[in-house]
């Protein structure tokens, strides 16, 4: 009979046993986190078991492991779901760009392992993925999943409709977790979240649709995701976020399981890299003529002046060729105070395919005409803001990579049904502004950072390149 003396000594060491029976509804995944702070991240979990004792310890070298401290659980008690908890660890003093492990602890048995990328330092380089109107359950989306892993990006974008149609707890359950978390990486999906932050803006699809009495477990936004919560204190709440329709009761579960998440992660700003990136929330509701908003703005980007890169990312394109959504222009408001703040690229969806402006810089006309429309005739539609654009047409991405505007990407071919493919191989169809339009396949954007350099190529679901500039600083 052998005899392993080593093994022996490091079973009788480990303290746990791993891989035990979970209780997971959702498998733990990465956040940016409510702070938002360099070298953090938060790592998430959900469970209905509320009455075990967890904890989270983090390893830098894979040899010592430091406990984490869970930091918040958020209790989901809302009508017509099994009562859940979502439970909050805090990683901090992460090395710059390396690799990390963790693990989750239940009861004493350790039941999840994964590896983490820590957010990189201004002075590395990195990559991230752009995808908008994703949480559709349609085959292409599950195909891009994969694709994006396969790129090995450090985090994700998603410029809003993060799931189909009315941003509900089940809607998650069954479009979102099981693509962007999955166990394995293939044409169904992906183990992404486990292994890098995604951050993101609102979609008409994510908080629309709130009137809890008829759909208690809508806004699951606030519940799901924790983003920097440094946005505008704003007098008038309703101009800058979203108001929602219930009962008392479904009211107090909604603020009860949301905490401090509501209203203030729709607007915020987060620094990555060398770059800052200001999201903020485009839906129709938010009136973009308010000062107090367009202040908030101009001084998040001012406050940015030592980054060598700004983005910009919203839902609702203010440019946009397509012939759905044309009549959504309320975001060209902001144009002259991204200009005057530097941006270089704004990041939008809500059109299902991929366009591309010249880089451009705009004059609007006054405030626009608000549109409203339905059967009540007050439901806002949008506001159609004319002006004068001025394009660099000489910028083409290979040999002139010094933009003079803002670029506007629409990356919004993420899964959802496609819009108007055929204006694809019509230019003229298109408005003056854009250079580039594809719609016949769903999409990405690739961008990879390299201190004063920016690549983006655009992949569709079949792994094409089918656009690519780079801008040189």
């Amino acid at each position: 009979m052998s005899f392993n003396l080593k093994g022996l000594v490091a079973l009788l060491l480990l303290p746990f046993c791993v891989n035990a029976q979970s209780s997971f509804l959702v498998k733990p995944y990465l956040q940016v986190g409510y702070d938002g702070k360099p070298n953090t991240l938060e790592l998430l979990w959900h469970s209905s078991d509320t009455s075990s004792k967890w904890a989270v310890e983090i390893s830098n070298n894979g040899t010592t492991w430091n406990p984490s401290n869970i930091t918040a659980t958020q209790k989901i008690k809302v009508k017509g779901t099994s009562p859940f908890n979502v439970y909050h660890a805090y990683l901090n003093n992460l090395v710059a760009g390396e690799t990390f492990k963790y693990r989750v602890i239940q009861n004493k048995n350790i039941v999840f392992n994964a590896e983490g990328i820590a957010p990189k330092s201004n002075t590395q380089t990195y990559s991230f993925i752009a995808i908008g109107d994703i949480g559709a359950e349609k085959q292409d989306q599950k195909k891009l999943a994969n694709i994006a892993y396969n790129l090995q990006p450090d985090f994700v974008a998603v410029p809003g409709d993060i799931v189909y149609d009315d941003g509900l707890i089940s809607e998650y359950a069954k479009k979102f977790w099981p693509i962007y978390n999955a166990d394995t990486a293939n044409d169904n999906g992906a183990p992404l979240m486990r292994k890098i932050p995604f951050i993101a803006a609102v979609g008409n699809h994510d908080v629309d649709n709130s009137d809890l009495d008829r759909h208690p477990d809508a806004l699951a936004y606030y519940y799901f995701w924790a983003q920097p919560l440094n946005g505008p204190t704003i007098n008038d709440f309703s101009g800058a976020y979203p108001s929602f329709k219930s009962n008392e009761s479904n009211k107090e579960a909604f603020l009860n399981g949301a905490g401090k998440a509501y209203p203030k992660m729709n607007h915020f700003s987060y620094d990555y890299g060398n770059a800052h990136w200001l999201v903020i929330d485009a839906d129709n509701y938010v009136d973009w003529t308010n000062k107090e908003l367009l202040d908030w703005v101009k001084q998040d980007l001012k406050n940015a002046a030592n980054a060598t890169w700004r983005f910009v990312m919203y839902h609702q394109p203010g440019f946009n060729s397509s012939r759905e959504h044309f009549e959504q222009q309320q975001m060209r408001l902001l144009a002259p105070i991204l200009e005057e703040g530097k941006v270089d690229v704004v990041f939008t969806g809500h059109v299902h395919n991929y366009q591309r402006s010249f880089p451009l810089t705009f004059v609007p006309d006054r405030k626009g005409t608000l549109l409203v429309g339905g059967k009540d005739n007050k439901t806002l539609r949008g506001r159609v803001v004319n002006g004068k654009w001025t394009l660099d047409k000489a910028f083409d991405g290979i040999k002139n990579t010094k933009p003079k505007g803002v670029i506007y990407l629409v990356t919004g071919a993420g899964g959802a049904d496609l819009y108007n493919p055929e204006q694809t191989n019509d230019p003229d169809s298109w408005q003056k502004f854009t250079t580039k339009f594809f719609a016949t396949s769903h999409s990405l954007s690739h961008v990879k950072v390299n201190g004063n350099s920016f690549k983006l190529q655009q992949i569709t679901a079949e792994g094409k390149v089918v656009d690519e500039f780079e801008i040189v600083k």
